[in-house]
């Protein structure tokens, strides 16, 4: 009788962890921070002048994206289209939170080819994102700032330093929001 018992014992056993192993965990909060990146959600106009240097000969450019949450909260998605001195193009961006490091994040791609990943903060009303950059084969620190100027509005400035110290503006421009 001793071994029938046991397996009893057994198997409630197994069907009690089978139970427990099927509850799900709760569903992840997305960070507070994150409300900060409202923001930059709806739709934005963006005008600019590059600088001449390592992106070219410069010129005016002018950018038109629309940013909205994914379901979930946790990143906020740009979709952009651009033209002027790069030509035309078209690109995809996510903004988030990492809680983890404590840094907001900036991942995006564009129809040229090219990548871009940054760490940011914000300090009252401007944005820093810091990234690496490659140009002509040259490995350089890229730091990316927003000005806060209204509700609709930032002036933005991209820099880049071979050191991490002396930085040398590439482009600036301001974005005005339009919905």
């Amino acid at each position: 009788m001793r071994p029938i018992g046991t397996t009893v014992i057994l198997l409630v056993l197994m069907c009690l962890l089978a139970a427990l192993s099927q509850a799900q965990a709760p569903m992840p909060k997305p960070a507070p921070e994150l409300k900060n990146l409202e923001y930059f959600a709806g739709a934005w106009t963006s005008e600019g002048d590059v600088k001449p240097g390592p992106m070219g000969p410069g010129g005016k450019f002018t950018g038109h994206d629309v940013n909205e949450w994914m379901p979930g909260g946790f990143f906020l998605t740009s979709h952009d289209k651009f033209s002027g001195v790069f030509g035309e193009g078209t690109g995809i961006a996510f903004m988030g939170y990492n809680p983890d490091d404590k840094v907001y994040t900036y991942d995006a791609f564009n129809s040229m080819g090219e990548r871009e990943s940054a760490k940011g903060t914000m300090d009252g009303d401007t944005w820093t994102y810091t990234s690496d950059e490659h140009f002509g084969g040259q490995l350089m620190k890229g730091r990316y700032s927003m000005k806060v100027l209204s509700p609709t509005s930032y002036n933005f400035k991209f820099e880049i330093s071979q050191d991490g110290s002396n930085w040398t503006t590439v482009m600036d421009g301001k974005a005005t929001k339009s919905k």
